[in-house]
């Protein structure tokens, strides 16, 4: 991998509404240029709105919001869809379901985190649910955008992503 040639990245979660937001924007965000995320679900949220206590926690720790959708993972599986090099599941029902087929075979992973939107508790409850959430992530996608490049090349990015679902 070169540094003119970013790394693709899609997380999917079912709802495409939480985690996988979460995660796209914060790729995107500490990716350093190497990476270039998405997000999608199997079955986007109605309306196409993410979660508002994501977004709040989002916009909290200083990232914009802006153009944050619900999307289904069928946009990203089209012969007009950007190329990916990494598919990453951030949910188990997403990681049980049956993905379409992408193109190139891209390496993939399961990163599972709980639900932030399903936990019971009061409004500060929730939003600190995803507060961790947010920050489990951080500590993951650090890990991955600081890999050496040779652990990002096409033959090494599969088990790199595997290895990192430990980490």
């Amino acid at each position: 991998m070169s540094t003119s040639s970013p790394l693709n990245v899609l997380f999917l979660c079912t709802h495409n509404s939480a985690r996988s937001i979460l995660a796209e924007v914060l790729l995107n965000k500490i990716g350093k240029g190497r990476f270039i995320a998405y997000s999608a679900g199997s079955s986007p949220r109605e309306g196409g709105s993410p979660n508002a206590l994501g977004l709040q926690v989002l916009r909290d720790h200083g990232f914009s919001i802006e153009g944050l959708r619900s999307k289904s993972w069928d946009e990203f599986a089209g012969a007009d869809a950007p190329k990916m090099d990494l598919i990453i599941t951030v949910c188990d029902d997403a990681a049980g379901e049956v993905c379409p087929y992408w193109p190139g075979q891209p390496a993939t992973a399961h990163w599972g985190y709980p639900d932030p939107s399903a936990g019971e508790g009061s409004a500060a409850e929730k939003l600190e649910a995803f507060r961790q959430t947010l920050h489990a992530m951080r500590r993951r996608l650090e890990l991955l955008v600081n890999l050496p490049d040779e652990k990002l090349a096409k033959l090494s990015l599969q088990q790199s992503a595997k290895d990192l679902s430990h980490a």
